[in-house]
C-alpha cells in the first residue's frame, strides 16, 4: 500500500493569518492520523511563515505515526532536526520570496550541506529524503550522498495539460524506476490532488505521497477527516492501476 503523508502547513497558515492560537496544526495532524494518514509532514521554513518551532516540538511529542520534517539544508535547520529528532527529514530548496517550493533541490550544487545533513541523520537515526526533480544525475547524486529516499517533485506534472502531462509523467516514471534500481525509496509530492494523484500512485515504484494544500482546501468544504478519507480513496484507485502500468512496459 502507498503511504499517505499529510502536510499540515496550511493549517498553520490560517492560524497565523489572524495571530490566534487556532486552528492548531497539531490537532489537525491528530485528526489526519485518525482518518488514516500514515504520517504527517511539516515544513519549518526559515521565515516561519506557517509552521513554527513549537509546532514541531509538539508534533514530535504527540504523533502516533511518523513525523517528516521538511527543511532547507542549513546549519540552523540541521540543529533543529538534531534536537527534535523527527523520523524523516526531507531537504527542500527554499527562497524567501517564493509562495511555495519551486522545483527540486539541486543536490549536486549543495553537496556540502547535504553531506552535513546526512551525517547528522546517521548520527541520530533519522531517515534522509531529498526533494528533487526526476533527473537521473540528481537521483544518482542523492544515492551517493547518503539519502535513503527521494521525493520526486510533481509540480510540473500537476500544472501540465494534454501531451505535456504525459511527457512529465513518463519522466517521473523513468526517474522512479532508476531510483528503485539504486536502492532508494521513492516518494512523490507537490501539487497533487484527488483528481491527478491516480497516475502518480499507479507508478509501481512510488511508495509514499506527501500532500498538503489540496487536502486543507478540501477540508474547508467537507471537513478534514473526510478530506483525508477522500484522498486515501483516490490513492487506492490509482494503486489498483499498478498492474496495468507494469504490464504496459
Amino acid at each position: 500500500m502507498v503511504r499517505l503523508h499529510i502536510n499540515i502547513d496550511h493549517v498553520a497558515t490560517l492560524r497565523n493569518a489572524r495571530g490566534t492560537v487556532y486552528p492548531d496544526p497539531v490537532l489537525a495532524a491528530q485528526l489526519c492520523e485518525l482518518a488514516g494518514a500514515d504520517g504527517i509532514t511539516a515544513h519549518l521554513r526559515e521565515d516561519r511563515r506557517h509552521i513554527r518551532d513549537d509546532d514541531i516540538v509538539r508534533l514530535r511529542k504527540s504523533l502516533t505515526t511518523l513525523l517528516n520534517l521538511e527543511m532547507a539544508a542549513t546549519d540552523e535547520m540541521i540543529a533543529v532536526a538534531e534536537r527534535v529528532r523527527p523520523d524523516v527529514i526531507t531537504l527542500v530548496p527554499e527562497r524567501r520570496e517564493e509562495l511555495t517550493t519551486e522545483g527540486g533541490l539541486d543536490v549536486i550544487a549543495t553537496r556540502s550541506q547535504v553531506e552535513k545533513a546526512a551525517r547528522a541523520c546517521a548520527a541520530n537515526g533519522i531517515k534522509l529524503s531529498l526533494f528533487i526533480a526526476a533527473d537521473l544525475e540528481q537521483i544518482e547524486a542523492s544515492r551517493a550522498l547518503g539519502a535513503g529516499q527521494i521525493e520526486l517533485h510533481t509540480g510540473e506534472y500537476a500544472e501540465a495539460r494534454g501531451p505535456a502531462r504525459a511527457e512529465t509523467l513518463a519522466r517521473l516514471a523513468l526517474g522512479a524506476r532508476h531510483a528503485k534500481k539504486l536502492g532508494l525509496e521513492v516518494a512523490a509530492g507537490h501539487g497533487l490532488t484527488r483528481d491527478n494523484v491516480g497516475a502518480i500512485t499507479a507508478i509501481p515504484e512510488v511508495e509514499e505521497l506527501n500532500i498538503g494544500h489540496a487536502v486543507i482546501a478540501d477540508a474547508v468544504m467537507v471537513g478534514l477527516s473526510q478530506a483525508v478519507r477522500d484522498l486515501r480513496a483516490a490513492v487506492e484507485r490509482g494503486a489498483r492501476e499498478r498492474g496495468s502500468t507494469a504490464g504496459a512496459r
